[in-house]
C-alpha cells in the first residue's frame, strides 16, 4: 500500500506557496494547508491561532460532506467553497495533488477583494498539485 504521508519538501513549498498567497491579497488574516483526512501542513498568518489541528480537520470535512452532497445531486469537481459570516470571509479549495490531496483554507475580512482572493488560491493550489 503507497503511503499517504505528504513528503517534507512538499509541506516546505507549501509554506512558501501560502506566504506568497498571503502577502499578495489585502485582507488574508490567515491561508493553512492540510491533508485531505484533516491533518495542518502548513500555515502562514497575520494573527495568533489557537487549535489550528480543529481548524485542519474541520476544514477537510466540510469540502468531504460538499464534495458528497454535490454528487448527489449530479454535479462534479466540487473544488471551492466560500463561505460569507458577519465579520469575514472563508475560502477552502481543493489541492489535487496526484499523489497527495490536500485542502487550502483562507480566512479574510469582510473587505477582501473576493474574486483577487479566489483567483490566487486557484493559482496556488494549480502550482501546489504539480509539486513531484
Amino acid at each position: 500500500m503507497e503511503s499517504r504521508q505528504v513528503p517534507e519538501h512538499i509541506s516546505r513549498l507549501g509554506k512558501e506557496h501560502l506566504t506568497e498567497l498571503l502577502n499578495s491579497v489585502s485582507g488574508i488574516n490567515f491561508v493553512m494547508l492540510c491533508t485531505s483526512d484533516g491533518f495542518e501542513l502548513a500555515l502562514a498568518t497575520k494573527k495568533n491561532l489557537e487549535n489550528t489541528g480543529k481548524i485542519a480537520a474541520v476544514s477537510s470535512s466540510i469540502l468531504a460532506m460538499v464534495s458528497a452532497f454535490i454528487a448527489e445531486i449530479s454535479l462534479s469537481g466540487c473544488n471551492t467553497i466560500t463561505l460569507d459570516a458577519d465579520n469575514g470571509k472563508v475560502v477552502l479549495t481543493a489541492v489535487d495533488h496526484p499523489q497527495y490531496p490536500m485542502a487550502m483554507v483562507a480566512s479574510a475580512s469582510t473587505d477582501v477583494l473576493i474574486g483577487q482572493l479566489l483567483f490566487y488560491m486557484k493559482k496556488e493550489a494549480e502550482l501546489l498539485s504539480r509539486i513531484k
